[in-house]
């Protein structure tokens, strides 16, 4: 007789486990509330302390699942990976991984059942593992297939402790995941792309302009609302006890007073940018009148003024509509002024009404969060892992600037806790974080929210903080600078390469702020200064002392860019371009040696990857400059001769790029040379000069002019 394709052997105690037995709640969390392992739908938010984690990526629903072996093959796994490790292999899963590999198991345990027509892990053998990696293979890269193929390891890994879902062969004999799919890690694996500099340059300068110069208008418009609906809620209040006449009487009073206010000041009755549904009015006012924000200033209840068919009663109607007439609408309507935009000259909007204050509510907060991600080397989770009161603000030992620091919690390699930890940084920063502070009172107030990124609407939000929404409020932010600051021809943000907008991604962020402290030179963000808006900020203004492993990604784009750049000096060297300065001729035969040793035909590109390999040992040395290149070699470097100790970068500062051998000057270095030609000619030309301090300047020119011609040589 053949054994039962499927062999139940939970008990009513096994089934009642809590699932987050071993895990780590949130304070206060009543463990006798867990999602028991039997349950239809596990709960995994208790144990997931990331804030940017949405509440539905921490659950997992298995009524979803038609196969009941299926779903109980899924159990018996998702609960041995949250509760077991496997020392020297794998650690236990964190809650907010368990999702994804509900996913990855469901495709293999269906491609199982698709194969044999039942799931049984007992019919399994290495032909249908074969089958398996084929399909995941179609359409995805190495390293993903690798993942996914993870879930069939497991099962052979774990099989000591799990019950019904086990593999009992040894996987492809013993073969690594990575050799299965035939996968290579590479540093350039990174696929997060960076932000071009065409776009984070007029992002940030806009986001920059959200928090200094318009979040004022912003968060005093919202204060005048709030006063305006208290006071409009007094009024109606009192109304109430009055008899219906004499409320009526009332509120015609408050509304002449508020006609006639309006005429005293010149300005036009409220009317909405343009119509957003419901009837024309009966006048036919283009753009509508906005009878919301009259109802707050009049006290009227809106529900009891208006008549059947939504349009205000006659009296209050033909009363407005005859002040409009004689004084014109005003778009906006409400009393809060509007700054002027610096770059140019005119007030940057109309003024406020209630939904467009919602609006600029929202892009505020995207703005903040641009200045805070992109200048603080933070990663998502820990961005919004920020809460009110993490900004601290002390001066240096020498009394002369301010240490901006942030208190945040790291993830990235910690436990599922995070790790607290601190990031220097610089004031735009401190002001964005005092602006969320503000703009989000009301949130704090009416919810009790603890983190500086609710979503802010009050009335329809389904959860309290923004998490994964973040990034569909980061791209309404480009569209909205787009729509309302720039025009087809000429937008605030452009497209990228392919011609469609840029989709931003929070990972973005860190990984280009990564690349320009790295890059651009010498540690510094040197592309910050034509932003206009902060000086440059030093390394450790940014990397700081986080824990949150930004060092590393520093270093990793500090290596890729130093290929990016190798690559660069390759391809116009091919393109006969040539290289002046002390280190030109050993920097040119590298190339040409890489160059023979490929053989690349006229008009082809060289082979990639051997070229990478090839002048990987150049690569390492380069470090891009203002004056030249430095490909550094410690042993001659002319910067490092008075230099205590042992370096292993060049020290900017002492660089002598006309005498160091390890220079290397190219044609995009030529306006700085000339920059200071001319510097120097200026400075002959004061008559006050001592005969020594014009000679030194004279022979500093001739050194300078020396340069330039041999730049201008090598162009030819």
């Amino acid at each position: 007789m053949k054994p039962p394709l499927f062999l139940p052997i939970a008990t009513e105690d096994f089934d009642s486990r809590p699932v987050l037995a071993t895990a780590a709640l949130h304070v206060g969390f009543d463990r006798s509330n867990l999602s028991r392992y039997d349950d239809e739908r596990w709960d995994l938010n208790p144990a997931v302390f990331r804030e940017n984690v949405r509440s539905s990526d921490a659950t997992v629903d298995f009524s979803v699942v038609d196969d009941p072996k299926i779903a109980e093959a899924l159990r018996d796994y998702l609960y041995v990976r949250l509760s077991t490790d496997l020392p020297g292999y794998k650690m236990r899963v964190t809650p907010v991984n368990v999702r994804r590999l509900f996913r990855s198991a469901r495709s293999f345990f269906d491609f199982v059942k698709a194969a044999h027509g039942v799931f049984d892990l007992r019919r399994a053998d290495q032909a249908l593992l074969d089958g398996f990696a084929r399909f995941l293979q179609r359409g995805r890269r190495p390293i993903i297939v690798m993942q996914l193929l993870g879930i069939v390891f497991d099962l052979y890994d774990f099989r000591n402790h799990l019950t019904v879902a086990k593999l009992t062969f040894e996987p492809w004999h013993g073969r690594k995941p990575a050799q299965v799919v035939g996968y290579k890690f590479r540093t350039e694996e990174n696929r997060t792309p960076r932000i071009p500099e065409a776009i984070i340059k007029p992002l940030l300068a806009w986001s920059l302009k959200y928090v200094t110069v318009f979040a004022p208008d912003i968060l005093a418009a919202r204060n005048e609302l709030l006063v305006l609906q208290q006071h409009h809620k007094r009024l109606t209040a009192e109304d109430a006890l009055a008899p219906r006449n004499e409320r009526r009487t009332r509120r015609q009073a408050r509304l002449h007073a508020y006609l006639d206010e309006r005429r005293r000041l010149g300005r036009g009755i409220p009317a909405w940018p343009v119509r957003i549904g419901g009837p024309a009015s009966f006048s036919g006012f283009e753009p509508p009148l906005n009878w919301q924000l009259i109802y707050l200033h009049v006290g009227a209840d809106a529900n009891l003024q208006r008549s059947a068919d939504g349009q205000p009663d006659n009296e209050m109607r033909r009363t407005v509509e005859a002040a409009a007439g004689e004084l014109g609408t005003e778009i906006g309507g409400m009393d809060t002024p509007i700054s002027v935009d610096p770059d140019t000259g005119r007030p940057w909007r109309a003024r406020f009404d209630a939904r467009a204050l919602a609006i600029e509510e929202r892009m505020l907060q995207a703005a903040c969060y641009v200045v805070c991600a992109y200048l603080t080397g933070m990663g998502d989770s820990e961005v919004q892992a920020m809460r009110p009161g993490c900004l601290s603000i002390s001066r240096s030992e020498d009394g002369l600037i301010d240490r901006h620091r942030v208190k945040s919690v790291a993830y990235k390699g910690k436990e599922a806790r995070g790790e607290e930890a601190e990031w220097v940084t610089i004031a735009p920063v401190a002001t964005a974080i005092s602006v969320l502070e503000l703009l989000n009172v009301r949130s704090v107030q009416q919810r009790g929210t603890e983190t500086l990124w609710p979503v802010l609407s009050l009335a329809h939000a389904r959860k309290q903080a923004l998490a994964t929404d973040v990034v569909t409020r980061l791209n309404q932010f480009r569209d909205h600078l787009n729509e309302r600051f720039g025009n087809e021809a000429e937008p605030i943000i452009p497209s990228g390469s392919d011609g469609r907008p840029w989709q931003l991604t929070t990972r973005q962020f860190r990984r280009t702020i990564a690349w320009h402290i790295a890059n651009r030179p010498f540690g510094t963000i040197a592309g910050m200064i034509q932003y206009k808006h902060v000086s440059v900020a030093t390394f450790e203004g940014y990397a700081g002392s986080s824990k949150s492993g930004f060092l590393a990604e520093v270093e990793t784009e500090r290596r890729l860019g130093q290929m990016d750049d190798i690559l660069t000096y390759f391809d116009e060297r091919q393109l006969g371009s040539g290289l002046s300065g002390p280190a030109a001729v050993r920097i040119a035969k590298s190339l040409d040696g890489a160059a023979s040793e490929l053989q690349p035909l006229p008009g082809m590109i060289a082979d990639r990857g051997r070229l990478r390999v090839l002048l990987a040992d150049t690569a390492r040395t380069l470090h891009v400059g203002v004056l030249a290149d430095c490909f550094f070699d410690p042993a001659t470097a002319v910067c490092l001769r008075h230099a205590a100790g042992s370096q292993s970068a060049p020290m900017i500062s002492l660089c002598e790029p006309s005498r160091c051998p390890n220079a290397c000057i190219r044609a995009r270095h030529r306006p700085a040379w000339a920059g200071a030609a001319e510097n120097a000619r200026g400075m002959l030309k004061e008559k006050r000069l001592s005969e020594l301090q014009r000679l030194a300047i004279e022979q500093d020119l001739q050194r300078i002019d020396g340069v330039i011609s041999d730049i201008d040589v090598t162009r030819r």
